[in-house]
C-alpha cells in the first residue's frame, strides 16, 4: 500500500532549553513529513514572531505551536494568553510541552483554550516517543486549519 503524502506543515516551537530543541529537530527530521520547524527561545520573540513584526515580518504564520511555559521574558502562560485573546492568532493550535506537573498549569493552559498539555518525559526515548506522537497525531491525523496568507 503506498503511503499517503502528506502536506507539508509549518511547526513553531518555543523553547528555551538547546538540548530539547536540537532533540525536537532531531525527531521531526527523521519523520515522514517535510515540515518546516521555526524556533524561538523566549516568549517576546514568540509573540513578535506570531505578529509578523519586526526581525519576523517575512515569516509565515504557522500551523502548529509547540510551547514551554518555563520560558524567559515572558513565560509560556502569557504567550498563550495572548494568542489565544488574538482574534487572528486564536485558531493555531497550541500544543503545551512543558516539564511542569502542577494541577494549576495544567487547569490555567485549558482555561485559556490551549489545545492539549504534555508533559516533557526526562528519560530521552520517552522524549523522542511523545515528539513522534506529537507528529503522528497532530501533522498526518488532525485536520489543521488552512491559513489566509
Amino acid at each position: 500500500m503506498p503511503m499517503k503524502s502528506y502536506k507539508p506543515i509549518n511547526i513553531l516551537l518555543i523553547e528555551d532549553s538547546l538540548a530539547d530543541i536540537r532533540l525536537t529537530q532531531e525527531v521531526f527530521k527523521e519523520g515522514k513529513i517535510n515540515n518546516t520547524l521555526s524556533i524561538v527561545m523566549d516568549g517576546e520573540d514568540a509573540l513578535v514572531y506570531l505578529r509578523k513584526s519586526g526581525k519576523f515580518k517575512n515569516v509565515q504564520t504557522p500551523d502548529l505551536v509547540l510551547l514551554d511555559l518555563n520560558i524567559p521574558k515572558k513565560d509560556g502562560r502569557q504567550v498563550l494568553a495572548e494568542i489565544k485573546a488574538d482574534s487572528t492568532l486564536k485558531v493555531i493550535p497550541v500544543i503545551i510541552l512543558t516539564t511542569s506537573a502542577a494541577e494549576q498549569d495544567i487547569l490555567n493552559t485549558y482555561a485559556h483554550h490551549a489545545n492539549c498539555y504534555i508533559m516533557k518525559p526526562v528519560n530521552l526515548e520517552q522524549f523522542i516517543k511523545v515528539i513522534r506522537s506529537i507528529e503522528e497525531f497532530w501533522l498526518t491525523i488532525v485536520k489543521l486549519p488552512q491559513k489566509e496568507e
